[in-house]
């Protein structure tokens, strides 16, 4: 049974936020996308200007439900204090829109200077859609206020997992990073067990220093050194990757997630041998479908033939960003927040794979001759803000929707 003030499954308002919902987020120019098999070619300027979006893009299923749940929350308590621990999604105009609602960010975010200290028992706390760590939710639970859950289902799939390896004795090594709240919130799955441990492993580069560490030992104290932040307190490398559990961030790219499982599998086979190692190392498949749909179809958008990318997106969503790494390795891609980052027909705002800071480039858009202009949109980006960078890329080209 649920208990008195936990709402993992909304609060039975979802038909009441729903024109709400429609408002802040609908685009006829979506709508229309969808209904010409997600193209749109318009004459202007003497050349002809196509846009492809990707079939598989924008909102998906857990951020819908998160989105909805923290409106259902105002709805439901109109007149208290409603917080948030952190960013609902990564997308700021979603966020902003939570704050021009009235509900407090808990994180500093936007200025904002609400801590946990401020929350009492007859305040309401929504969690985000990643989760929180298991130390937070008994914090919020020992204050006594409603705790209304948006986690992810996807995420809970991989919390179990995790939990499951805890449990057994096996180390969780966690494809993600580590200072990203989901995977945060997954690793304190396996230090909720007496002898449980993780390891949170970025990319390729650190599952081979991993993978050095299991055949060894290489260098322990350089271990420590290398993953300081991303181990779980008390991580021994002598005892704890002698049994491993890998799991992911749900966001992360699927292929380097396959590739590091492999990687993984062959060091502790020539560690243990095949035998033993079969019975020391497990693993799952944890990349939500979702993700592994967004990625999908820009793959074939690609292929289908584009001269250039745009991905929208939170500049700090991990599944935009893997969307922009498919991208730039075959065709000129440009991750953009917003609309207003196409500043005009030669200059664009855009974050680059691996940049911690937004930069401007120009000749981004080619004109006086046709152009072909692939556009997709991180799991957290709503379908107005595509729509409005879709409108806003046939004015710089002459064409108007």
């Amino acid at each position: 049974m649920t208990e008195p003030g936990y709402y993992p499954r909304g609060l039975g308002l979802g038909e009441a936020v729903k024109s709400q919902l429609v408002g802040d987020y609908h685009s006829e120019i979506v709508e229309r996308l969808k209904t010409t098999r997600f193209e749109l070619m318009l004459p202007g300027g003497g050349t002809t200007t196509r846009v492809r979006l990707a079939v598989e893009f924008g909102f998906c299923y857990g951020v819908e439900r998160a989105v909805d749940y923290a409106y259902q929350t105002r709805r439901r308590f109109p007149d208290r204090n409603v917080y948030i621990t952190g960013e609902i999604i990564h997308n700021p105009g979603v966020n902003g829109r939570l704050r021009e609602m009235g509900i407090r960010f808990l994180d500093g975010s936007a200025g904002s200077s609400w801590t946990f200290s401020d929350v009492g028992p007859d305040d309401v706390v929504i969690l985000p859609a990643f989760g929180v760590t298991v130390q937070l939710m008994e914090a919020l639970r020992l204050v006594g206020c409603v705790l209304v859950d948006s986690t992810c289902g996807s995420v809970l799939n991989v919390w179990k997992n995790v939990e499951k390896y805890a449990a057994e004795g096996f180390t969780s090594v966690i494809h993600g990073k580590f200072s990203h709240e989901e995977t945060r919130a997954t690793a304190s799955r396996a230090r909720a067990f007496a002898d449980g441990h993780s390891i949170v492993v970025r990319d390729l580069d650190q599952a081979a220093r991993l993978c050095r560490e299991i055949e060894g030992p290489a260098d322990p104290s350089g271990f420590l050194d290398a993953f300081e932040g991303a181990l779980s307190p008390g991580f021994d490398p002598a005892r704890h990757l002698e049994r491993l559990g890998l799991a992911n961030q749900t966001t992360m790219l699927s292929s380097e997630s396959l590739e590091i499982q492999e990687k993984l599998r062959a060091a502790m086979e020539r560690r243990w041998g095949p035998a033993e190692a079969a019975a020391r190392f497990r693993s799952f498949d944890t990349i939500c479908s979702a993700t592994q749909d967004r990625q999908d179809a820009v793959r074939r958008l690609i292929d289908e033939g584009v001269d250039l990318m745009l991905v929208i997106g939170g500049y700090n969503s991990s599944n935009t960003n893997h969307l922009t790494e498919i991208g730039v390795a075959h065709v000129p891609t440009y991750h953009i927040e917003s609309a207003g980052c196409l500043v005009d027909a030669d200059r664009i705002r855009h974050l680059k794979p691996g940049a911690s800071a937004e930069t401007e480039s120009t000749g981004w858009l080619p004109q006086g001759k046709p152009l072909v202009v692939g556009v997709t949109a991180g799991a957290s980006t709503p379908n107005s803000e595509v729509g409005r960078v879709v409108e806003r890329l046939f004015r710089l080209r002459g064409a108007a929707l």
